[in-house]
């Protein structure tokens, strides 16, 4: 079977421009000095939203990402018991060495490119799905059921 070669490289270049793209938003949102910078905390934040979510969610959110974003989040294997978003923040602050201030700053820039992709509907239907804690992150309020 003979492939197209044109056609791989126009969609290699198609994820890497719209990966460029939430790159820029996630800079400009984090008022990050450098596209790199930019990357780490991607890559930081999705990551550990790869180890959070499940299902159908997180199948409808990596089909909403660019190529490579969607890489990180579907590389990591689900933890059996999810975090509350405070406990989130300090996860990622763990593991990245990082202060809790600067960490819950990088989820936020992250997760706002991240919601302009999903969308609102999506992104309702995610946060039903994870613990307390996570409407805050996405700059939403956590309103609570009335008893």
């Amino acid at each position: 079977m003979i492939t197209d070669v044109r056609v791989s490289l126009e969609h290699q270049q198609s994820y890497g421009t719209a990966y460029e793209q939430m790159l820029e938003k996630v800079r400009y949102e984090g008022a990050y000095p450098t596209r790199d910078r930019a990357d780490e905390a991607v890559r930081l934040v999705l990551g550990g939203l790869g180890r959070q979510l499940t299902g159908d969610e997180r199948v409808d959110l990596a089909a909403c990402l660019p190529l490579e974003a969607a890489r990180v989040l579907t590389a990591q294997i689900p933890d059996l018991q999810p975090l509350t978003g405070w406990a989130f923040v300090k996860d990622l602050a763990t593991r990245s060495g990082a202060s809790l201030a600067t960490t819950r700053w990088d989820t936020g820039s992250v997760f706002a490119a991240v919601a302009d992709q999903a969308g609102a509907g999506l992104i309702t239907r995610i946060l039903r799905r994870l613990p307390t804690g996570w409407a805050l992150l996405f700059g939403r309020a956590e309103l609570a059921p009335a008893a």
